[in-house]
């Protein structure tokens, strides 16, 4: 053959078949780009807790798409090290086809047409298709995100090797079994959908007033003991009887002595059936009531610790089946009784009935001006008036004043915190009792 006729037909290129089999070869790596794309964006942002519950309905897609996303680290370097082989043969491929027809021109030409077309169909499009439509896509995807886990699970784990191996030297330890703070996830996630508007001020305050239970102590929410309406055991049952029908309460301790000497609860249910007892007897007249054994229908106290969490408390209210206890601290010293209502009011907000009295201790004097009583809870504040007192280190106003101003203070001092000017109206003894607080123009 002639040399000359040799060199021409090497220099005019590859054959029309070998190149359209090169395109499509192309073609075929750039999908599977767009697939391996598309599955990190599905995967990673699926709801779990969606999966879980499609799952939970028999979903067995879901409950591949789950276990996949348990370890984030080992799916995220499989479906890395796919992407990029399929994206870096590709562009080889295409490189060669293209400096056939182009000569040496032909890797910038390829360059520019790989950079646009992996851009557009290969990262952009599928992953806009994955976020519109998270769990559809992460359900069609892990069977197959599945296997390519497992075939490239040995050359995952060598880079993960490499990978812990190079953070260690700074001093890193990643852990793909770390645990997820959940509730922190699902308060920002209630936060940010009301500050969008999709979830309602009252709506967002139940939410998170459920998750923050287990955050709370009930000496956080119990009536303190000075407040507690108690009877003397000790008192004529025509007395304590009277007391009872006075009371706007249905529960109330019974004591001897001693104010902290709770002996019993009384119930108003459990006296009222006493007396009838007595009155409809054979002999039954007004004279028998002071046969009335008071302690005879009490109920044994129940005594809880003040540092038990509200989430706590609520089962065991629950498992007792009782909605009332007494707070001691640890050395035993009454602090003060928490009931069921008092938790139910942390995630629900106030509740009244027709015997409530209707005073909430806040008066509005003008716009951000109010005239507030030093034992209004912080809490009740934030949620009436959607403000961000810290309730942390105390749980009523006067509390926070005092905490934070390291005093007792005098009546008619001002303090300025945490965007608002407190100035005290009113003292009793070491209490404060009122105080004017206006809501300051943030700066």
């Amino acid at each position: 053959m002639d040399p000359t006729i040799a060199t021409e037909a090497a220099s005019a290129g590859p054959s029309a078949l070998t190149a359209w089999l090169t395109a499509l070869g192309v073609l075929a790596l750039l999908l599977m780009s767009a697939f391996f794309s598309g599955s990190e964006t599905a995967l990673t942002a699926a709801s779990r807790p969606r999966l879980r519950r499609m799952a939970d309905e028999g979903s067995r897609a879901a409950g591949a798409a789950l276990r996949l996303t348990e370890d984030s680290e080992r799916l995220i370097g499989a479906i890395l090290l796919g992407n990029n082989l399929v994206n870096i043969l590709a562009a080889s491929l295409a490189t060669s086809l293209l400096q056939s027809f182009f000569g040496a021109s032909g890797v910038a030409v390829a360059t520019l047409v790989m950079t646009l077309l992996v851009l557009i169909f290969s990262e952009v499009l599928p992953k806009t298709y994955a976020i519109m439509m998270p769990e559809a896509a992460a359900t069609r995807v892990s069977r197959p995100i599945s296997l390519a886990v497992q075939v490239f699970s040995p050359a995952v784990g060598v880079v993960r090797w490499i990978v812990r191996g190079v953070l260690s030297i700074f001093g890193l330890r990643p852990d793909p079994k770390l645990a997820v703070l959940a509730r922190e996830e699902i308060r920002g996630a209630i936060d940010l959908h009301h500050d969008e508007g999709a979830v309602a001020r009252d709506a967002r305050d139940r939410l998170l007033g459920a998750l923050e239970l287990d955050d709370r102590e009930v000496n956080q929410v119990m009536i303190h003991r000075r407040n507690i309406l108690m009877i003397d055991g000790a008192l004529p049952p025509s007395e304590i009887i009277d007391q009872c029908l006075k009371s706007p309460y249905t529960r109330i301790p019974l004591y001897q002595d001693d104010s902290e000497n709770i002996v019993g609860i009384l119930h108003a249910r459990d006296l009222l059936r006493e007396v009838d007892r007595l009155m409809r007897g054979p002999d039954g007249s007004p004279e028998r009531l002071s046969e009335l054994d008071v302690m005879s229908v009490a109920m044994a106290p129940w005594f809880v610790p003040d540092t038990t969490s509200l989430a706590n408390q609520l089962r065991a209210f629950l498992a007792r089946k009782s909605h009332f206890a007494l707070v001691v601290d640890e050395y035993g010293a009454l602090q003060g009784l928490v009931t069921l209502e008092d938790i139910l009011e942390e995630i629900v907000g106030e509740i009244s009935d027709e015997h409530d009295d209707e005073v909430d201790g806040v008066t509005r004097e003008g716009e951000d001006v109010f005239v507030v009583d030093g034992g209004a809870a912080i809490r009740d504040l934030n949620r009436l008036f959607d403000w961000k007192l810290p309730d942390d280190e105390a749980t009523t106003i006067a509390g926070l004043v005092i905490h934070e101003a390291q005093t007792i203070p005098t009546k008619g001092q001002i303090f300025i915190f945490h965007g608002f000017r407190f100035e005290i109206l009113e003292r009793q003894r070491h209490q404060i009792t009122k105080l004017r607080m206006r809501k300051l123009a943030p700066t």
